[in-house]
């Protein structure tokens, strides 16, 4: 039988310390192929390249079948391997690990989910993964045990069409992660504003800064109480942003 074919890409780069960390993780379940941002593209969301061209090259950070950087989008880098680079479709795709977390409201903005979900849409079981912590030196180790095992249960059981898994690692000592949660996203928001600087020459630039504001922090089956209390969220994705239960309401605009 072939060993199961495992895509892995993220939105930190091809270089970043948390696909290096999942690729190591993820070959002890199959080969492994890795095509990746050759450059960050954080909050990318599900963007494409349309109006560039996109190059890829082969790199040396994995130790991977097939290893390239793109120069496009995480989304990109899953059509890419998928319609291109690869032979036959992946088994798993994997996405991450996401130097920050992309709970609640997060997963709107965040390429390292928007590579999962288009993996999701191209017909393959799909994982997103962020740790908690955005510093470049984050400690990966404490989550091993869990990203190992939903990688098992992902390539073991039969997922829903069309769904991805975000997951979400608390920044915690191994032995302080009580364990898995399967939740809902969190209604939450970020109340942003822009910070007006002067750069050397004396013209104004903006910086986005914001406040991130938990909607119901009371709520026990939310990624952002899982985090809080100690587990390890995962909250199944669709890329459907339809309000069903809006559709009776607004009949009044059909004629």
């Amino acid at each position: 039988m072939q060993k199961p074919l495992i895509l892995i890409t993220n939105d930190d780069g091809v270089f970043a310390p948390g696909i290096r960390f999942l690729s190591q993780v993820a070959s002890k379940y199959g080969e492994i192929v890795v095509v990746a941002p050759d450059k960050p593209q954080s909050g990318m969301g599900h963007a494409i390249t349309i109006n560039a061209t996109l190059r890829l090259q082969k790199t040396n950070y994995h130790n991977a079948s097939i290893e390239m950087a793109c120069s496009g989008t995480p989304v990109d880098c899953v059509k890419m391997a998928v319609n291109h680079v690869l032979k036959r479709r992946p088994d798993l795709v994997l996405s991450g690990i996401n130097h920050g977390s992309n709970s609640s409201i997060n997963v709107i903005y965040s390429g390292t989910m928007s590579a999962a979900i288009e993996g999701a849409l191209e017909g393959s079981r799909s994982i997103g993964f962020s740790l908690c912590d955005y510093s470049i030196d984050a400690d990966f180790t404490p989550c091993e045990s869990f990203v190992s095992s939903l990688i098992e249960k992902a390539l073991s059981h039969s997922m829903p069409k069309g769904v991805c898994l975000n997951v979400n690692l608390p920044k915690l000592a191994a032995n302080a992660i009580k364990g898995i949660k399967v939740v809902r996203q969190a209604k939450a928001q970020w109340i942003e504003r822009f910070e007006e600087r002067k750069d050397p020459y004396g013209r104004d630039y903006y910086w986005l800064t914001g406040e991130f504001v938990n909607f119901e922090p009371e709520s026990t089956d939310t990624d952002e109480w899982a985090l809080a209390n100690g587990y390890v969220s995962v909250v199944p994705t669709m890329v459907d942003l339809t309000a069903h239960g809006a559709i009776s309401q607004l009949k009044i605009f059909e004629s």
